[in-house]
């Protein structure tokens, strides 16, 4: 499986993501020959459980979600970052949890945008809003280097990727930058070799992250 990167835009103090710099972004793309072929979207929900009884509910986990990406459409992801657990599930298992009202839908974000092609990479940036709404919560950006699955044989070609693709929005004078935070996936069992489950633990990761910072800056103000 391609390898990727799952890189977030950090606003500068005191400024918030807007639609502006998402388009700019976009146009940054395209102006290093990225090949726009289409559409993606991807899907993280924050899940809590359905409790008869109030005692119980410090016995189930807090920070529960579940991701579907596109590349895997009959497939569906649950994480529990506090017991640094992964699994993949057949994507029924949504409609599943819905007929057992075991857990319910607590907040779900939608990551979409378009997807380029440049040479050995691929590139989808997108706009993270809830689900239903046109709040923009963040932006987000995938970076998918596709001859190899090894992270660390990829890791030098990527970076590398990453620190032109870095300059090349530089040169915007955009308040703030993408930055890449790598999970620690051998707590989450995972290896070298790359899989779905990689993604999903970066996508929880980013919106971690997402969720810190515009919780401090929210103090702040």
């Amino acid at each position: 499986m391609p390898l990727k990167w799952v890189l977030h835009w950090q606003p500068n103090a005191g400024t918030t993501v807007n639609t502006q710099i998402l388009n700019e972004v976009s146009q940054c793309v395209e102006s290093i020959n990225g090949v726009k072929e289409g559409r993606w979207k991807a899907t993280l929900t924050s899940y809590k459980p359905m409790v008869r009884e109030q005692s119980l509910t410090a016995e189930f986990p807090r920070d529960f979600l579940g991701i579907s990406l596109p590349e895997q459409p009959d497939k569906y992801y649950f994480m529990i970052r506090g017991q640094r657990l992964v699994v993949e599930a057949d994507s029924t298992i949504q409609t599943i949890m819905d007929k057992l009202q075991s857990y319910k839908s607590r907040v779900a974000l939608c990551f979409e945008g378009f997807q380029y092609q440049l040479g050995d990479f691929q590139l989808r940036v997108g706009k993270v809003v809830p689900s239903h709404s046109e709040n923009l919560r963040g932006i987000v950006m995938e970076v998918e280097y596709l001859p190899i699955s090894s992270m660390e044989k990829a890791r030098q070609i990527i970076e590398e990727f990453v620190d032109i693709w870095q300059e090349a929005i530089s040169k915007r004078s955009l308040p703030g930058h993408f930055m890449h935070i790598e999970p620690n996936f051998a707590e989450y069992g995972l290896l070298d070799h790359y899989t779905p489950q990689h993604t999903a633990v970066q996508y929880a990761t980013v919106v971690a992250q997402m969720i810190a910072t515009q919780t401090v800056q929210a103090a702040r103000n």
